[in-house]
């Protein structure tokens, strides 16, 4: 007699998630709900479990909280590994019981996923996650000198003599308020200097 065995994983993928994605931000997910409803219509045995470490549900590490769940399917034991992140992918330095518990439900999903239900929504996340990060400024931005501060500038300008566009160019900038306020004293004492040697 011939046993015919259906492959779970191309069963699984075969379902239209579409109309059950969540977005935030660049990042897609799929409904916790109903992947765990799907999951049990295509398999009422289909069971899943979250890993403990040392008895709690996360383990902390160097690098940041993580948690880990297993979703076994038609005997196929997949486990996935989640960091603890906040609702722009960033880790939480120190995550509270909610910011847990919605871990292990994103956790739940992608395991889930492993499994071929709704894996095509997080086909390419590492590459929107390294754009993400790429459009992160790699530095804070620079604090520019005030209203206050650019008055007593063309002050000095006019007091010392000089000229505006000389005082831009020997700066580098195009503008008064492109200089950094970090730069602001030295700004003055320059061109109190120039008005001592003009006086």
């Amino acid at each position: 007699m011939e046993i015919h065995m259906e492959n779970h994983f191309t069963k699984l993928a075969q379902i239209n998630v579409s109309e059950h994605i969540e977005h935030k931000g660049n990042f897609a997910y799929l409904s916790w709900p109903y992947a765990v409803a799907q999951l049990r219509q295509a398999d009422p045995t289909a069971t899943w479990q979250v890993e403990r470490f040392d008895g709690l549900p996360y383990l902390q590490t160097d690098l940041g909280f993580f948690v880990e769940v297993a979703v076994t399917v038609e005997g196929v034991r997949l486990s996935q590994i989640h960091p603890v992140l906040d609702s722009r992918n960033k880790p939480i330095e120190m995550p509270n019981a909610f910011d847990i518990n919605t871990s292990l439900q994103r956790c739940l999903v992608k395991a889930i996923a492993l499994h071929g239900l709704g894996l095509s929504v997080y086909a390419g996340e590492d590459l929107v996650t390294a754009a993400a990060n790429d459009a992160q400024p790699q530095q804070p931005t620079t604090e520019m000198v005030s209203a206050d501060q650019i008055a007593r500038i063309k002050k000095l300008l006019a007091d010392s003599g000089q000229t505006l566009q000389r005082l831009l160019g020997f700066l580098k900038v195009e503008a008064l308020e492109q200089i950094p306020a970090a730069d602001f004293q030295r700004v003055v004492q320059l061109l109190e200097r120039a008005k001592r040697r003009a006086a």
